[in-house]
């Protein structure tokens, strides 16, 4: 007999007939909650999960005696008991480097769009108000030459500072992240203490992961170290971020404006203020929404489930432990 695979997450056709191929795939297209009957009735055989966006709770797992192996379509793993999973022997994969630079344009287009005030003056120009020249009024900041902090400095972050440094001749410096000398010779980037990188930074950019150490690491006191001319920008998860202080900050002038592809609610709440800030650039969650990227998280995912599937060792494994418990 066949082992099982629920999917629920965006698989193309072929990728669909390639976890066919050997097992048998149950397909859950736009499955929005572990608690569709459906997949619940499905869960007692299944040996595999695939998709993305669904949490997962120890009580779930539960209810799949046979589960052998989880792979995520994402690089965030915050859906997911890890150390539940671990205990279980089930082995949890993720997709890192395959969105790593799609992600990155992500970042800098935010810390571009927001100092140049893009949008903002993109929607002017729409409603037609542009009848003479842009007074200083409206004018934006200079990126090239400024100093990026980024807090966080694994793939992604270390991608974001390659574009700043590199493109724009920008000085970085980095906290949360152990010293990283490499990082260090190629960019002239420099280690710094949280605070200190807050107080010295044009434009910070969050990328570490959710975890218990870092939800709401960003919140009054660290904006209240920040320049008053100072752009955020979050492209880890929303609630890394204390949602409330940051809106008062942009409301009291404490920073000068925020790029932001990721919110303590997604999707946004319509009561959200900061949608309608004109000194917000607010996007839905887009960091690794291009066709390409996508299709290869998918197949990354694809590729871990399969190896997991036959006692191989997935390409990118989060829980080790499990692998040498298996």
């Amino acid at each position: 007999m066949k082992k099982r695979i629920l999917a629920y997450g965006r698989l193309n056709d072929d990728q669909l007939a390639q976890l066919g191929h050997d097992f048998e795939v149950l397909n859950f297209p736009g499955l929005a909650s572990a608690d569709d009957p459906a997949f619940r009735s499905a869960l007692p055989d299944a040996h595999g999960l695939i998709g993305a966006s669904l949490a997962i709770t120890p009580q779930l797992l539960d209810e799949a005696p046979h589960l052998e192996a989880i792979a995520t379509i994402s690089v965030g793993y915050d859906n997911y008991p890890v150390d539940a999973l671990t205990r279980r022997g089930i082995l949890l994969c993720n997709t890192p480097d395959v969105l790593t630079e799609t992600t990155a344009d992500t970042g800098f287009l935010l810390i571009m769009a927001a100092a140049r005030r893009a949008v903002e003056l993109a929607e002017w120009v729409k409603r037609g108000d542009w009848q003479a020249g842009i007074g200083p009024e409206r004018f934006g900041s200079d990126v090239h030459g400024k100093t990026l902090g980024m807090i966080g400095f694994g793939r992604i972050g270390a991608a974001v500072a390659r574009r700043g440094a590199l493109g724009f001749g920008m000085r970085v410096l980095y906290s949360n992240a152990s010293p990283k000398p490499e990082l260090e010779a190629e960019l002239g980037a420099e280690h710094h203490e949280m605070d200190a990188l807050l107080s010295e930074s044009d434009f910070i950019c969050v990328t570490v992961p959710l975890n218990a150490d870092t939800e709401h690491l960003i919140g009054e006191r660290e904006f209240a170290l920040m320049k008053p001319s100072a752009i955020f920008v979050n492209i880890s998860r929303g609630k890394v971020v204390n949602e409330a202080a940051l809106i008062e900050a942009l409301e009291m002038g404490r920073i000068r404006a925020a790029g932001l592809d990721v919110f303590e609610q997604e999707p946004l709440s319509p009561e959200s203020p900061l949608p309608h800030m004109t000194n917000v650039v607010a996007l839905p969650h887009i960091g690794s929404a291009t066709h390409e990227t996508r299709t290869a998280m998918a197949q990354r995912a694809v590729d871990n489930l399969i190896l997991a599937l036959r006692g191989e060792r997935p390409i990118s494994l989060v829980n080790d432990a499990a692998w040498r418990s298996v």
